[in-house]
């Protein structure tokens, strides 16, 4: 029996795809070349924007769903956009997919096949590991705490080993992965003062935010471990959100030269009164204060970033703002995105999206070429 994985989406899917393939491997299946010579596909779903849906949905139309022999071939469709048909408690997204790809048999939650999983990974030099899937965050516009659920993170110590195995196999670099992996161990410790690692008990990280207390986090110890693995020449990880961004972190990667000193921290935008409506939690002078900070204790440091235009009632002045933080910042790459409606999100149901389709695509270009030309 052979199984055929399509993947749409961010590194996250990537990590999902990999355990996946793992979970077909120990039931002794083989990987298919094509579709057509698969006796089950796969597709691992993206739900982050309209048009990620609608290349999911007409890739499933367009499948033959017949093998070379004429058996049919099973059609399994998992990650985010089962996760929100599955936590939409009306029920009308999951037969809404049902309608739109009548040639799915089944809807399996990725959930079902745990981040431990033993995972048949595509690069041999280095290893995407999720630390935590998941999100509390629930900013405006997104469907990841719909399409992943609220964050769970993932026992310490079997990252650690996940890290030395694949460091022993001969990999040489690791991207650790969470919705925002700044919060990790937040979780674990909740309700609890100290935390034991490889028989020692540690303080918590205490991440403040607007002068009080947000949250603990394990993040700083985990990162700095994982760094002193002696095989792995690169430690890097995704995403990390701007007001989780602990000082101490900050020292973790100044002081360990293994850890990627290319950071990507999402701003999403420049503009004080777009970011209250998308529920970020800073304000674009704080986000440049937080870039001084990194930059004063990690010399020759560079950022990566998120952006959304034209998200619901952005003005030209609004977007203006974006643009200056940009040109202040100087980030060396953006994944800059048109805003896209969601169902289930706040955004959805408060805002309207009324900005023309062409005025969007003229901001993300501007944005294009001023960050990636």
């Amino acid at each position: 029996m052979k199984y055929f994985i399509k993947t749409f989406g961010c590194a996250a899917n990537a990590a999902d795809s990999e355990r996946i393939a793992g979970h077909y491997k120990n039931r002794g299946w083989g990987k298919a070349l094509s579709y057509s010579s698969a006796d089950e596909v796969i597709i691992v779903t993206c739900m982050i924007r309209q048009s990620a849906e609608d290349r999911i949905t007409g890739l499933v139309r367009n499948l033959d769903l017949k093998k070379n022999n004429g058996k049919k071939i099973k059609v399994i469709v998992t990650g985010c956009m089962t996760g929100m048909a599955i936590r939409d408690p009306s029920g009308k997204l999951l037969k809404a997919f049902c309608k739109r790809m009548p040639g799915v048999d089944e809807f399996i939650p990725i959930e079902k096949i745990g981040p431990s999983a033993l995972q048949v990974r595509s690069d041999k030099r280095h290893a995407w590991v999720s630390i935590s899937n998941g999100c509390n965050n629930f900013c405006s516009y997104c469907v990841v705490p719909y399409a992943r659920g609220k964050e769970v993170s993932r026992p310490f110590e079997e990252i650690i080993r996940e890290c030395k195995e694949f460091a022993r196999s001969g990999g040489t670099s690791v991207t650790l992965l969470g919705q925002n992996v700044n919060s990790y161990g937040s979780d674990l410790v909740s309700g609890a003062k100290r935390y034991r690692i490889n028989g020692k008990e540690i303080d918590p990280v205490m991440v403040k935010h607007l002068g009080k207390v947000r949250i603990p986090t394990l993040f700083p110890y985990l990162l700095g471990q994982v760094s002193k693995i002696k095989e792995l020449t690169l430690v890097d990880f995704l995403s990390s959100n701007p007001w989780d961004f602990s000082d101490t972190l900050i020292d973790v990667i100044a002081g360990n030269p293994t850890i990627s000193k290319q950071i990507h921290l999402p701003v999403q935008s420049g503009s004080d009164e777009i970011l209250k409506k998308m529920n970020r939690w800073y304000t674009a002078k704080e986000y440049e204060n937080l870039i001084q900070r990194i930059r004063k204790k990690i010399p020759g440091v560079t950022f990566s970033t998120d952006i959304i235009v034209g998200f619901p009632g952005e003005t030209e002045e609004q977007f203006k703002k974006t643009v200056d933080l940009c040109k202040q910042i100087g980030f060396v790459k953006a994944y800059i995105a048109m805003y896209s409606d969601r169902p289930m999100t706040y955004a959805h149901k408060n805002f309207h999206d009324t900005l023309p389709y062409q005025e969007k695509k003229k901001r993300w270009g501007i944005l294009e070429n001023l960050i990636n030309k």
